[in-house]
């Protein structure tokens, strides 16, 4: 669908700081890419969902690159939930193909709103250098964790990181840890769901020229404020304070 330069500035503009604020978490962006593109009146099963979690992808990899050379991220423990999710993301997104629009906002609104208060009520541990978890307990919840948050992911359109960062900062990853874990496992969820998305998706070129770049500069700029200067307090809060307004706004549209 045609689309003017100002839709084209402002949507690259909010993709570079949703990318920006998110890849300071690990996450992606998708619980707001998603409605960002609705709003914007793009098809939400087409386009929306598809190029959300391409942008997701893109930018929980790019995030990972820098948070890997920097070496906090746990590949060990990750690898479970990645591979889980790898495989459990298609089918979410399959089965958004059975669900009406309304209903998967509904989910969307919901979940996020979730996500938003489990942000602003749990405090991060201090920061330590030890992992505390044994191999057994990693691959048990590696592979419920990976499950549920790759079909969640494949389903919404987001990556599922939402999930995934506040469980491993639960079980004992540092903030910055558990930021650099989520990114690795998100991208695998994020990947293999956008390629189940694609075939039925019709995505715009430019666009999705444009929010890569976006997504790329914002991931890269995040992850290095988070690794050098960010407090993580602070950053969750933001994110906690971001998904609630978004689930405000997409519940408000869905009672009228």
């Amino acid at each position: 669908m045609p689309l003017n330069a100002d839709t084209y500035i402002l949507v690259t503009s909010l993709v570079f700081v949703i990318a920006l604020v998110f890849s300071m978490l690990g996450l992606g962006g998708g619980m707001l890419y998603v409605p960002v593109f609705k709003w914007l009146a793009l098809p939400v099963k087409t386009i929306a969902v598809p190029l959300s979690l391409l942008l997701n992808g893109v930018t929980t990899a790019s995030a990972l690159a820098r948070y890997a050379r920097e070496g906090i991220v746990d590949f060990r423990g990750g690898l479970p939930a990645a591979l889980t999710a790898l495989v459990a993301a298609p089918i979410g997104a399959q089965v958004m193909q059975y669900v009406p629009v309304p209903t998967l906002l509904a989910i969307f609104a919901v979940t996020t709103a979730l996500a938003g208060l489990r942000s602003l009520t749990t405090k991060p541990p201090k920061d330590s250098e030890d992992t505390p978890l044994s191999q057994g307990r990693r691959l048990a919840i590696g592979i419920g964790v990976g499950g549920f948050e790759g079909f969640m992911g494949g389903l919404l359109g987001v990556g599922g990181g939402f999930i995934v960062a506040p469980i491993l900062m639960e079980l004992g990853y540092t903030p910055k840890q558990a930021a650099a874990t989520t990114s690795f496992i998100v991208t695998f969820a994020s990947v293999s769901g956008f390629l189940t998305h694609a075939a039925e998706g019709h995505l715009e070129p430019l666009l999705t020229g444009l929010t890569l770049l976006a997504a790329i500069a914002g991931s890269q700029l995040g992850a290095w404020l988070m690794i050098r200067k960010a407090k993580p307090a602070w950053v969750k809060r933001l994110y906690g304070v971001l998904l609630l307004a978004v689930a405000a706004k997409l519940l408000h549209g869905l009672l009228n």
